[in-house]
């Protein structure tokens, strides 16, 4: 005689919703997936070697010790069975051939910008604009500090006007998450234009 299905077998498979989170090298991508993630983040960290010095520079930030080399990865499980699946990018341009296999099938991205080292965020923005992806960019302000207005970033990186830019700290949830959903808004009004 066959047993009845349990009640977790009859529930649907979870809605999932791809994100990128983008930037330059050190501008705390990992931190910003970390701070959101449900789960314990997948991430490809490794250990800097004397082989980066001179190719990865971390704005004077000499805390920094790992990079990511391949990708991030963070899940949140929001009501209604709707998972949203967090892809970070490694930040340095030799890696960008990956890009392309980490953006497939993403509603958009988080373009993070860290405001003294603007210029390594210009890959980013020329990438998602190039491909049509909606994207938002995310000051990320160190130490709680934003060092620079909001329209001076747009207009330093040459932002549309019709790319939401606004302040974030990767290390805190609400503000982290309020990235998201400005992000999740902008993704679903493009969708039903």
């Amino acid at each position: 005689m066959a047993s009845a299905p349990s009640e977790t077998a009859l529930e649907a498979a979870p809605t999932t919703v791809k994100i990128v989170i983008a930037g330059g090298f050190a501008v705390g991508k990992t931190t910003f997936i970390g701070s959101l993630s449900d789960i314990e983040p997948l991430s490809t960290e490794a250990a800097m070697t004397e082989h980066s010095v001179g190719l990865d520079d971390a704005g004077g930030r000499d805390r920094k010790t790992t990079t990511t080399v391949a990708m991030d990865f963070g899940r949140i499980a929001l009501p209604g069975n709707l998972w949203l699946y967090l892809f970070g990018t490694p930040g340095q341009d030799r890696f960008l051939f990956m890009w392309d296999d980490l953006v497939r099938g993403a509603i958009g991205a988080v373009v993070l910008v860290d405001t003294e080292r603007l210029e390594q965020c210009f890959a980013a923005v020329d990438y998602f604009e190039q491909r049509g992806i909606p994207f938002v960019v995310a000051v990320n302000c160190f130490d709680g500090i934003a060092r620079h207005e909001l329209d001076d970033v747009r207009e330093a990186l040459a932002v549309p006007a019709h790319v939401p830019v606004l302040y974030t700290d990767a290390r805190a949830r609400p503000a982290t998450k309020q990235t998201l959903v400005t992000l999740v808004q902008m993704a679903v009004q493009q969708l039903a234009a």
